[in-house]
């Protein structure tokens, strides 16, 4: 049980797999890697997040990451060529996590407003052991220069996971009308949503994280609300001159940094 009696979802048994290192860092790749290639990467960077939980971010070097996996600093470099595709990588992972996660929900409830609260308690969950680390890492990731900010091109990949997942909450709720405009863009605000839900997870010192689970469970019901209103005529003009100022400021819809067209995302799901 969460704080408060709040149910905790339950992640099944056998987690849906999520994306390999491979495929969401920027590492070099050979054209087809080997098993036993695949075998060194997985090894570098469970290692690595490791030594990051244990010395931190910054104390944590390439050199010491090889010396635990006992590989050579040139066959850490050569999979991973900064601690930063590192980072990428295990931002990869934590997506499959949260996917695995909320997938029993996505399964299971049809309303918008359960899907999307089964969804982001399943991001608080899935971070919880992770508490140490981010608080630690948060530094890093706050710099919007830096490469491990979640809006950078570098984190591109892992967004896109992200995202994906607040696109099935909105095209898979059964009775979700909302005006065309936004049914494009929700999906991208919900995750926007999410990311002020994980800043203030970062922040917050409760026991278990009782005051984000609270957040949560006071949030999506304003949030399910306001999706509601906008099918009224009377917010159409509010929502459109909404719409164009997120989209004139950056957020959402391919003018942030690193974001794919709708066009590119597709293409890439589908490979």
């Amino acid at each position: 049980m969460r704080p408060g009696g709040v149910r905790r979802l339950r992640t099944p048994a056998t987690a849906v797999p999520g994306p390999t290192v491979s495929t969401v860092t920027a590492s070099r790749r050979d054209p087809g890697p080997s098993p036993r290639g695949e075998q060194t990467r997985e090894l570098i960077v469970a290692t690595a997040l490791r030594l990051f939980r244990e010395r931190g971010y910054e104390a944590t070097t390439m050199r010491a990451i090889a010396a635990e996996a006992q590989v050579s600093v040139g066959n850490a470099y050569y999979y991973f060529p900064s601690k930063q595709h590192l980072v990428q990588a295990y931002y990869g992972q934590s997506q499959g996590a949260h996917a695995a996660a909320a997938r029993p929900c996505l399964e299971t409830e049809s309303a918008f407003q359960a899907r999307l609260h089964g969804v982001l308690l399943a991001r608080v969950d899935t971070m919880q052991d992770e508490k140490g680390f981010a608080v630690d890492f948060f530094r890093f990731a706050a710099d919007p220069q830096s490469p491990l900010s979640p809006f950078s091109k570098e984190s591109a990949t892992a967004r896109e996971m992200s995202i994906g997942l607040y696109e099935e909450v909105v095209h898979g709720a059964k009775g979700l009308k909302v005006p065309a405009e936004l049914q494009e863009s929700l999906p991208e605000l919900l995750w926007l949503y999410q990311m002020g839900v994980v800043l203030f997870w970062i922040h917050d010192t409760s026991p278990a994280s009782a005051k984000t689970y609270a957040l949560v469970e006071r949030t999506v019901p304003l949030v399910g609300k306001l999706v509601h209103l906008t099918r009224y005529r009377l917010l159409r003009g509010v929502l459109s001159d909404l719409l164009d100022l997120l989209r004139e400021l950056g957020p959402i819809q391919g003018s942030a940094p690193g974001r794919l067209t709708d066009r590119e995302r597709r293409s890439a799901r589908s490979e």
